[in-house]
């Protein structure tokens, strides 16, 4: 099955200066600041069920919260979500087609934060200043997600996509992490560590996504039809400003899940203690480790990545492989040659070994202790999402950092569709019947176009919708009601 992708982030937000700051309202006011006045489409919170247990058992109903309203949750003209997530302004993005072009989706919620913030900030007294990060640590033992998503076949035995992704998911963190000072949540006390995220993982397999977090996350929401397709909610895995990073983490999962899809691989490597050997591989930056099998031997992470690719290489060679997923495959190739040379030989393409070596020159400087408050500080401001201030933005203005797109291209995406999805078909109405939609989600539409009931639009398959089947489509519909009748349209 075509593996659909889209990534969901939470991004850090502080206000200088702001003595009463309190981090929902902020926000809320971010979001609200986004677009001027451009009309507020709201979240249709039908058919999402968010406690829906993957393993069979368990379930618990979406409840809306009073912050749950147009004002603070909206849809986009490039097909994402944009609203408010356990007091963090969250960017959902658009589905995508490919690893590529979610990497360049991942990236426009870049712009889309940088813009709302810009706008926020303006409505600030002076003296107060606005901060928004793309990271997933405050350093004060809160964590905030970076997650993934993966259309899969339902076909698939959950249990099956558990004992493969349990190995695959703790390892590749060596080129996934994008890099912390210090430890958190009780874990061992360790300068500098590859990921922000793996000190706060717990457990194996289960529901939770911010208490008890687990490395395989069972929920069971496919926002299509549930009776085909499965949706693989990454949990564990940092928010990456680097491009080619962004596309090698999800490229490569993406991959890896259509292997094991197609049963084209063996038995995997067990791990004796895989939350364990999530935070110990963290730990260490050096790559020389190694991690306890449930046979006795043991295997550095990057000897199993390495094993990994083979696999995959082999499957996607056997299926045939088309260009952009050629790319992952050797991207994910030079960046684990290159690690084992020298991890810091990919500073040019990892953000752990990019503000690895960002902190060590700034240590070597001025003779700065790994607890220095200036080197929190400094990876902090590694991910502030202000071109002008982030540090990751200078490393990629001077061409420290490689890319794969050029910034008219991300900021094109963070107000156009993509082109390939039903994305393209919710984000082109949202631009064009903007006052004639009354809310929207991921699998529909409702639209209020003047009779007696609203009309619900259902979107139940992810490849359907892109431009090549509705484009014509629209634009020989007058009006919304032109557009619902020729679809269609269910009473809503």
């Amino acid at each position: 099955m075509h593996k659909v992708i889209g990534t969901e982030t939470e991004f850090g937000i502080t206000i200088r200066n702001q003595a009463d700051f309190n981090p929902v309202l902020a926000s809320s006011q971010v979001i609200n600041a986004y677009g001027g006045s451009r009309r507020r489409i709201q979240w249709s919170y039908e058919d999402e069920a968010p406690g829906r247990d993957a393993r069979g058992f368990g379930y618990e109903p979406v409840i809306g919260s009073s912050f749950e309203s147009g004002l603070v949750n909206t849809v986009l003209t490039n097909g994402a979500r944009f609203y408010v997530d356990h007091a963090h302004p969250e960017y959902s993005s658009p589905e995508c087609y490919d690893p590529l072009e979610a990497a360049l989706y991942d990236k426009a919620g870049e712009v889309v934060l940088a813009d709302a913030a810009a706008a926020a900030q303006a409505l600030l007294p002076p003296g107060e200043h606005l901060h928004i990060h793309k990271n997933n640590s405050d350093g004060k033992g809160n964590s905030y997600g970076a997650h993934e998503n993966f259309l899969l076949s339902r076909e698939i035995p959950f249990g099956e996509l558990v004992r493969h992704l349990l190995g695959f998911l703790a390892t590749r963190q060596i080129f996934a992490g994008s890099g912390k000072v210090g430890s958190e949540n009780g874990r061992p006390s360790v300068p500098f560590q590859i990921t922000q995220r793996a000190d706060f993982f717990e457990e194996q397999v289960g529901l939770e996504t911010t208490l008890k977090r687990p490395i395989v996350n069972t929920r069971d929401e496919p926002h299509a039809d549930a009776g085909s397709y499965r949706r693989l909610h990454v949990i564990i895995g940092d928010a990456t400003m680097s491009e080619t990073q962004t596309f090698l983490k999800l490229g490569s999962l993406s991959m890896f899940l259509a292997a094991v899809e197609d049963g084209a691989l063996p038995d995997p490597p067990e791990l004796a203690d895989p939350v364990t050997a999530v935070w110990k591989i963290s730990h260490d930056p050096g790559l020389r480790a190694t991690i306890p099998l449930a046979g006795g031997e043991r295997i550095s992470a990057l000897d199993l990545q390495w094993e990994y690719l083979a696999r995959v290489t082999a499957h996607a060679e056997a299926e045939g492989v088309d260009d952009v997923h050629r790319r992952v495959l050797d991207t994910w190739e030079s960046v684990l040659t290159d690690l084992e040379r020298d991890p810091l030989s990919t500073a040019d393409r990892l953000d752990w070994t990019a503000k690895l070596r960002l902190l060590e020159g700034f240590r070597d400087r001025d003779g700065l202790a790994w607890n220095d408050p200036k080197l929190r500080l400094l990876d902090l401001q590694y991910h502030d999402v202000d071109p002008q201030r982030g540090l990751y933005h200078r490393l990629a203005a001077s061409r420290r950092m490689q890319r794969l797109f050029t910034d008219e291209e991300v900021r094109w995406a963070s107000t156009k569709p993509p082109t390939r999805t039903r994305a393209y078909f919710r984000g082109t109405c949202v631009e064009r019947f903007a006052a004639d939609v009354v809310a929207a989600n991921w699998d529909s539409i409702i639209f209020d176009v003047g009779g007696d009931t609203l009309k619900r639009v259902p979107m139940m398959e992810p490849l359907r919708g892109g431009k090549d089947r509705v484009a014509d489509l629209i634009a020989a519909s007058g009006s919304a009601a032109d557009l619902v009748r020729a679809l269609g349209g269910d009473d809503g």
